[in-house]
C-alpha cells in the first residue's frame, strides 16, 4: 500500500490519501498519514476500502492525478522524530571514524518537518546549509522493549527524508541538535510505502542541480531498521506515526571541497532532489 498526505487546493488543509496507480484517493476523516496510522485496524480497513476505485459496491473518493497533487509533509505532528547519525559504512569511513558499537541518536521536532516538494530557506543566521538524504522508518504499531525479531511487525512502512543541516550551528557544540531542528527544514515524503512492498537494498541518491552527490544502497546501513526499532523502544514506547531517520550515506557537502577549496553548501536557487527506489523522489528548491 502507498499512502500520502496532500493539501486541499486553496485552503491549506491536509488529508490522507491512498495511491492507486497514478491517482490519489482521499482516506475520508484523516488529516494526514499519522492520523490514519493511529486509528484502529478496522477503521483503517474501512477507509481504504471506501477509497478503492475498483470496489464495485462502493463509491470511492474522487481521484486526484498524482502529477497534480500538492504533497504536504507525510506526518504533520509525529509524537517523536528520532534521527541516527553516522549509520552508513561509507559515510563513517568518509569521516575517518570507526564503525560504532551503538547508534548515535538525536531528535527533531514536528515543526522541523516540511513537504517533499516545498521550498527550504537558507536562514540568515547560518549559510552552511548541507544535504543528508535518508531512508526513514514510520512506526505503525505501538511497543516498548520490542525484540529485534519482532520489530518488523511494528513498522508501518518507509519514506524518504532529507536531514538538511545547518553546519555552522551544528558545530558550535558537541551536541548536534542546534544544527538539525530548524523549522521547515526536513522534507518527508512523498509516500509511505508499506514494509512488505519496499525492497531490501534499495538505491538511495541525492542530487543538487542535477548532479548526483550521494548514491548508495540501504544495505550499507550499520544498524538496520529492526535493530533501530528495538534499540529506541528500549528507551521509550514507540507509537504509530513516530518517525525514525536512519542516517545518510557518504557525499555530504561537509566532506566535499569545490575548486576554490570551499564546501559546496546549498545556496538560494539550488534544487535538491532526494530519491529512494520504490519510495519516490523529493524536489525542494532552496531559497
Amino acid at each position: 500500500m502507498k499512502l500520502a498526505t496532500l493539501r486541499t487546493p486553496g485552503t491549506g488543509a491536509t488529508f490522507a490519501a491512498v495511491i492507486h496507480g497514478e491517482t490519489a484517493h482521499e482516506l475520508s476523516g484523516f488529516s494526514d498519514v499519522g492520523a490514519f496510522l493511529a486509528a484502529d485496524e478496522q477503521t483503517r480497513a474501512e477507509a481504504v476500502a471506501a477509497a478503492d476505485p475498483t470496489a464495485s459496491l462502493r463509491t470511492p473518493s474522487a481521484g486526484i492525478p498524482v502529477a497534480d497533487a500538492d504533497f504536504a509533509t507525510l506526518l504533520s505532528s509525529p509524537e517523536k522524530v528520532f534521527c541516527i547519525g553516522l549509520n552508513y559504512r561509507n559515510h563513517i569511513l568518509e569521516t575517518g571514524q570507526q564503525l560504532p558499537e551503538y547508534p548515535t541518536v538525536f531528535t527533531k521536532f514536528a515543526r522541523s518537518l516540511t513537504g517533499p516538494m516545498d521550498p527550504i530557506d537558507v536562514p540568515p543566521e547560518d549559510h552552511r546549509l548541507d544535504w543528508e538524504g535518508e531512508l526513514a522508518i514510520v512506526i505503525g504499531r505501538a511497543g516498548r522493549r520490542i525484540p529485534e525479531a519482532d520489530a518488523a511487525g511494528h513498522i508501518a512502512g518507509y519514506t524518504v527524508a532529507n536531514d538538511v543541516s545547518m553546519r555552522g550551528w551544528q558545530g558550535r557544540t558537541a551536541e548536534w541538535l542546534a544544527g538539525k531542528c530548524w523549522e521547515a527544514s526536513t522534507p518527508v515524503g512523498p509516500y509511505l510505502v508499506s514494509a512488505e512492498e519496499f525492497p531490501d537494498g534499495a538505491r538511495i541518491s541525492t542530487r543538487v542541480n542535477g548532479e548526483t552527490v550521494q548514491e548508495d544502497s540501504t544495505a550499507d546501513l550499520v544498524f538496520g531498521p529492526a535493530r533501530l526499532v528495538a534499540y529506541l523502544s528500549t528507551m521509550v514506547t514507540l507509537v504509530p506515526g513516530d518517525l525514525i531517520l536512519t542516517g545518510t550515506p557518504a557525499g555530504v557537502a561537509l566532506g566535499r571541497r569545490n575548486e576554490q577549496g570551499r564546501h559546496p553548501w546549498l545556496t538560494s536557487g539550488d534544487v535538491l532532489e532526494t530519491g529512494i527506489d520504490g519510495l519516490g523522489t523529493q524536489r525542494n528548491r532552496i531559497r
